[in-house]
């Protein structure tokens, strides 16, 4: 390789990407493009000719599936991570694991940058260079979209566009096509183009994870899910009696039969980091289903005030996460309080998947703190009522003070 200064690309192959990989080279920088392998639908030896053409020193691809599950995925189903309660973090939780590969391979080939496409308005600029910089402390990041000779030569996508064809850049998406896809093992989310007016409806065919709800099959799938400290361990058919206990190729599984079904659509507006709102649409099957499962099995194996904790650092964790700060110490010691409630979490739920629904039949746990005897309404079970009255007359007290006092002020 030559004397010039070395590069590590974050690339994808996409419309942003290959063109910075192009405008790198013009700035002389050797480029070494890196791509993660993280469930995405790629033609990975395509993506590796192609940056290669482009004038790439060489690409670098990495299979980063078990890990992104292992390390990024079942600590956010453990957590119930959710964010502003509907967005199941399928791209937040890519970025930390994108950059622990990123700075590998800076370190490998002894490059002083890292460059990335993501846009200065969004989130994945903040997720990739705190994820780079708690890993590599003296890496030097090249943003191109906070660059002003870069976004005032490149006003919008169309400016993008004329480049790539003036380069000879072949792309994925057209003008007539323009809205931005990003996918992982856990969703696929879309962005820009006619989706950025929050009232115009996505296009059907937009969709590539899920099923219409409406065409989904008219049958429900019952599937048994079993659950091991809060992680998914195995994945029952109910109808077919399939069993898989792999992780990776259980989530497969489970993509594609909650896909069928139109299961994990969501359109969303949601609260950027940096204080844009921005309409993101997101499919996320799999995990839509293993956090109802598992919000389910943590009713019935979970100390109440234990979960009442957890609730609250669960939201401090999904933020975490969402703005960035996956490796920093206060989210070390949340997901270690989050994964020591866990050790409970064991036992099977029954779901059934039926036209984009996920409905719980049933649930049994070895850990249940569920008494059938004791709660039963036909049965004494050795439960004694003067402790009920106890309760009541307690908080009656403070109740009656409370609204005496709110009537008085009306």
């Amino acid at each position: 390789m030559s004397d010039k200064e070395r590069v590590i690309l974050a690339y994808s192959g996409g419309l942003d990407t290959s063109c910075i990989l192009v405008w790198l080279i013009e700035k002389g920088y050797d480029v070494i493009c890196y791509l993660a392998n993280i469930g995405q639908n790629e033609d990975f030896s395509t993506a590796e000719a192609k940056a290669l053409r482009l004038g790439a020193k060489k690409i670098l691809i990495e299979d980063l599936r078990d890990s992104f599950l292992n390390d990024y995925v079942w600590p956010s189903i453990r957590g119930g991570l959710i964010y502003e309660d509907r967005y199941l973090l399928g791209t937040s939780l890519a970025r930390p694991c994108i950059a622990s590969g990123l700075v590998r391979a800076a370190i490998r080939e002894n490059a002083k940058f890292i460059s990335h496409g993501a846009t200065g308005k969004g989130n994945d600029q903040v997720r990739f260079e705190l994820a780079c910089y708690s890993l590599h402390p003296t890496v030097k990041i090249i943003a191109p979209w906070r660059l002003p000779e870069f976004f005032e030569r490149f006003v919008g996508r169309q400016a993008l566009f004329e480049y790539a064809a003036a380069h000879d850049i072949p792309l994925p998406v057209t003008p007539k096509n323009p809205w931005s896809c990003d996918a992982n093992l856990m969703h696929i989310s879309y962005e820009s183009g006619i989706l950025e007016n929050p009232d115009q409806e996505a296009p059907e065919s937009l969709y590539q994870m899920t099923s219409s709800p409406e065409r989904a099959p008219d049958d429900p799938t019952i599937l048994e899910i079993t659950f091991d400290k809060g992680n998914p361990v195995s994945l029952m058919n109910i109808q077919t009696k399939e069993v898989i206990k792999e992780q990776l190729p259980l989530f497969v599984s489970l993509n594609e039969i909650a896909g069928q079904h139109g299961i994990g659509r969501i359109d969303i507006v949601e609260n950027r980091f940096l204080g844009l709102k921005s309409r993101g649409i997101y499919e996320t099957p799999a995990g839509t289903v293993l956090y109802h499962a598992h919000l389910d099995l943590e009713a019935l194996t979970m100390d109440r005030e234990v979960r009442k904790i957890k609730q609250q650092l669960q939201q401090k964790m999904t933020d975490l996460v969402y703005c960035g700060f996956w490796f920093s110490p206060e989210f070390d010691f949340i997901r270690q309080c989050v994964d020591t409630s866990q050790k409970c979490v064991n036992g099977t739920v029954r779901v059934s998947l039926f036209k984009g629904q996920v409905r719980i039949l049933g649930r049994r746990s070895q850990s249940s703190l569920y008494n059938q005897e004791l709660v039963s309404m036909d049965t004494h079970g050795g439960y004694d009522p003067v402790d009920a009255g106890g309760f009541i007359r307690a908080h009656a007290v403070r109740l009656k003070e409370y609204y005496r006092v709110q009537t008085e002020t009306e």
